[in-house]
């Protein structure tokens, strides 16, 4: 059953539907919502509601994206340091072959 949590972004409040056991990450995402727009408002003065919350979901946005990239650039990173380790064991391999074949002929 879905369960329903109160919210209260820059002084206005929300009922949000969320999977039941979910309220209290709702109540935290929320939080950090209001505390961000509630920044934003004191840096822009006032202005409508939608904006604001605009302006805030842009900033999350662009937040989001930078982490992103971020991700993505470590992920190719491990991707080649994972091809170079791999190329490293098969160089390995080979010298103990190598030397295990002169070992077997000597």
């Amino acid at each position: 059953m879905p369960a329903t949590v109160t919210v209260s972004v820059v002084g206005r409040s929300y009922e949000i539907a969320c999977d039941e056991g979910q309220e209290d990450r709702i109540r935290k995402l929320a939080a950090d919502i209001d505390k961000r727009a509630s920044d934003l408002l004191k840096s822009v003065g006032a202005v409508g509601e939608a904006r604001i919350l605009f302006m805030t979901a842009l900033l999350i946005a662009d937040e989001l994206a930078d982490l992103r990239t971020t991700l993505d650039r470590e992920r190719s990173v491990s991707a080649q340091s994972d091809t170079s380790v791999a190329e490293g064991v098969t160089a390995l391999a080979r010298k103990v072959d190598a030397i295990a074949e002169r070992l077997e002929s000597a």
